[in-house]
């Protein structure tokens, strides 16, 4: 597979993640599983999801921008 087919997170620090780094295969069913508190939602909702809308708002102009929801960008190492 070629690196366009994963999507790659690289030292994510989102509230109890430290340091975490993954790659995630593109068009397959991914499942996250752990203990309470391990940062299953904060890898999914605070890192993953996060970044695709802030992604998915960058294509539309700037006026609508204006009427969308503002997503920070994680905090994780850009490559």
């Amino acid at each position: 597979m070629t690196s366009n087919q994963f999507i790659e997170i690289v030292n994510d620090n989102e509230n109890n993640l430290k340091n975490v780094s993954l790659k995630i295969p593109k068009n397959q069913l991914t499942v996250f599983t752990g203990v309470s508190g391990s940062g299953k939602s904060s890898l999914v909702f605070d890192t993953i999801a996060q970044e695709a809308g802030r992604q998915l708002n960058s294509t539309y102009s700037a006026f609508t921008r204006l009427f969308l929801p503002k997503y920070k960008r994680p905090d994780v190492y850009d490559v």
